[in-house]
């Protein structure tokens, strides 16, 4: 797992491979991954959108936009935490993603960034 903190708001990653749903004589490699969202803040939150970076091993690079996540907008109270898992596919059996939330603290309606850690996205077999 890996983790960041951005301006009082805490943000992990853990990733699983998922090999029922990959193809690797079709380079389509499929990733699972739960990410955790706490508020360390005194104020609530709200997430507004999502930018992902992808990377495949190969060097091909993807940006992925779009409002909240996984059709949600969580506000997220001081002390809660907002979890949610989503997918990736590659065409490599070894990537990498990272990216930043929009939010908004919703005492003022003042915007900000949250970092997303980079994390890799690695098929079990390749790590021996």
């Amino acid at each position: 797992m890996v983790t960041t903190i951005t301006d009082g708001v805490k943000v992990s990653v853990e990733t699983i491979y998922q090999p029922e749903y990959s193809n690797p004589a079709n380079d389509h490699f499929m990733f699972a991954y739960k990410v955790s969202i706490e508020n360390m803040g005194n104020y609530a939150v709200r997430l507004l959108s999502r930018h992902w970076y992808i990377f495949d091993s190969n060097g091909a690079k993807r940006e992925v936009e779009g409002e909240g996540v996984v059709g949600q907008q969580p506000v997220i109270e001081p002390g809660h935490a907002h979890e949610y898992v989503s997918g990736c596919n590659l065409k490599t059996d070894m990537g990498s993603m990272k990216g930043e939330y929009q939010m908004t603290r919703l005492i003022d309606n003042s915007l900000f960034n949250v970092q997303i850690p980079e994390f890799y996205l690695v098929a079990p077999y390749r790590m021996n």
